[in-house]
């Protein structure tokens, strides 16, 4: 069946590459955009088969944008395309509400079946992840930094590999105030009283 597709990436190249693909293999591709707050905007004003999304934009990033999506049209299927395989990335992306989950690394073929079956309404993550993911829930893992929300667990690991409220505002799409104000929040939550002592726990847990 033919599949209408909203993209959003902020990489004009993959971007371009992907809503080839899809169209050389009979899918329409009716939307595209760089940002959350974008994925959001094509989201409501196009209502795709699949919403297809990146993590890391600018505007509030993929997770946000999943939230929002699922907030306004409960039945929407949206299926995120990332580098990031973080275990605990995978998680925040289906409590937001995505139907499915995989890597940018994927094979051509391995995303336009993921595209088809999240259409069809099944759940699918990347073969990268599928054994991990049963091994998460299997276990049950305790999830580190239950405490923390999605966007401040992404600070706090990006902190964790060493970039300044700066590069973490450039690279989450936010004011620098904002980054400023959630490194506050993380150090309060984490009980600790710098930077430094965050980065030691955030790497014990295994971030960064």
């Amino acid at each position: 069946m033919t599949v209408r597709v909203v993209l959003v990436d902020d990489h004009p190249l993959f971007r371009d590459g992907v809503a080839g693909l899809l169209r050389a293999t009979g899918h329409e591709v009716v939307g595209i955009g760089g940002t959350g707050e974008e994925a959001v905007a094509l989201a409501a004003d196009l209502r795709p088969d699949v919403l297809v999304l990146d993590l890391h934009m600018p505007g509030g990033g993929g997770v946000e944008a999943t939230r929002r999506v699922r907030a306004a049209d409960p039945d929407a299927r949206i299926l995120v395309l990332t580098m990031d395989d973080a275990d605990a990335r995978v998680v925040d992306a289906v409590r937001a509400g995505a139907r499915g989950y995989l890597l940018k690394e994927s094979e051509p073929e391995e995303l336009v079946a993921a595209i088809a079956a999240v259409a069809r309404g099944e759940a699918v993550f990347g073969s990268a992840l599928a054994g991990r993911l049963a091994d998460w829930f299997t276990v049950g893992r305790a999830e580190p930094f239950g405490g923390l929300t999605a966007r401040e667990r992404d600070v706090l690991g990006l902190v964790a590999r060493g970039l300044g409220n700066a590069a973490i505002a450039e690279r989450l799409g936010l004011a620098p105030k904002t980054v400023r104000n959630l490194v506050s929040t993380v150090l309060v939550k984490l009980q600790v009283t710098d930077r430094s002592a965050a980065i030691v726990k955030a790497r014990e847990a295994g971030l960064g």
